[in-house]
C-alpha cells in the first residue's frame, strides 16, 4: 500500500495507522514501514509506542478537536442552496461567488461573520468548490528555456 503525498480524510488515515500497526506486530521495522506508508520513521515511532502502550484502540479515530462550527447543519444546507441559487440572488453583479461574496451573505443571512480564508475551507467541505492546484515550475539546464509547469505530484521528465 503506496501512499502518495495527498490529503486523506480520517477514516483513510485510521486505515494507514491500522495497516501499519499490523505491520509493525509482524516484525516490520519502522523505517520499512514509514517507506511503506509514506510517513516520517517519528511518525512510525509514535504509531509503535502508542500500540505498545494502549494497543490498537490507541491507533483508532478520535472525535476531530477545534472549536465546534457555529452554523447549524441545516444553516450548512442552506449556504448550498444559496451557492445554487448563484451570487447575483443576493444582489451581486454576476452569479461568481467569491469567498468574501459568501462570507458576506453568510452574514447576511445568519449574522455569522467568517473571514474569508474560512469559508473557502467552509465551500471546499460543503462540495462547493474545488481544490487548486499547485503547480510547481522546474528550470530547464538550458539557457533561454521557459519554465514547465507540472502539478505537485507529478512525476519529473526524464532527463
Amino acid at each position: 500500500m503506496e501512499i502518495e503525498n495527498v490529503s486523506l480524510s480520517r477514516e483513510e488515515m485510521e486505515y494507514r495507522r491500522l495497516q501499519a500497526a499490523n505491520e509493525l506486530a509482524n516484525g516490520s521495522s519502522q523505517s520499512r514501514v514509514a517507506r511503506k506508508f509514506g510517513v516520517s520513521r517519528t511518525t512510525t515511532s509514535r504509531w509503535q509506542r502508542a500500540l505498545q502502550g494502549k494497543g490498537v484502540e490507541a491507533l483508532r479515530r478520535r472525535r476531530a478537536t477545534g472549536r465546534p462550527s457555529r452554523l447549524t447543519i441545516d444553516q450548512k444546507r442552506e449556504i448550498t442552496a444559496i451557492h445554487a441559487e448563484g451570487a447575483r440572488s443576493f444582489g451581486f453583479p454576476d452569479d461568481r461567488w467569491t469567498t468574501a461574496r459568501l462570507a458576506d451573505a453568510i452574514e447576511k443571512r445568519f449574522g455569522i461573520k467568517y473571514d474569508q480564508d474560512h469559508v473557502g475551507r467552509l465551500m471546499h467541505a460543503l462540495g462547493l468548490r474545488k481544490p487548486k492546484f499547485h503547480y510547481i515550475f522546474q528550470m530547464s539546464n538550458h539557457q533561454g528555456s521557459q519554465p514547465q509547469p507540472r502539478v505537485q505530484g507529478e512525476a519529473l521528465p526524464a532527463a
